[in-house]
């Protein structure tokens, strides 16, 4: 199992206590996918996610974008993305 980034770590704990999910941020594999199989969300989990990271990093993170399933595939492609979108405003 991949180590989560110090980034990765923040973003998991945000999701957990967001989410009210019963897992341990630390336990979150990286590169799992977040969605059915992984951490078993699902489209209205996603809606929360997205304003938690709109709230916390001020990225947005909108329900239309076509890259949705590549954004929110892992706690990783998800990292990415908002790091990404912050340095680049």
């Amino acid at each position: 199992m991949t180590e989560q980034t110090e980034f990765e770590r923040e973003l998991a704990v945000m999701l957990v206590t967001s989410l009210n999910l019963s897992q341990d941020p630390a336990a979150i594999a990286p590169d799992a996918p977040l969605f059915r199989e992984g951490l078993g969300l699902d489209s209205i989990d996603m809606l929360e996610i997205a304003l938690a990271v709109s709230k916390q990093y001020g990225v947005e993170l909108r329900a239309d974008d076509p890259d949705n399933q590549t954004i929110f595939s892992s706690l990783r492609a998800l990292a990415a993305v908002i790091a990404a979108r912050r340095t680049g405003m």
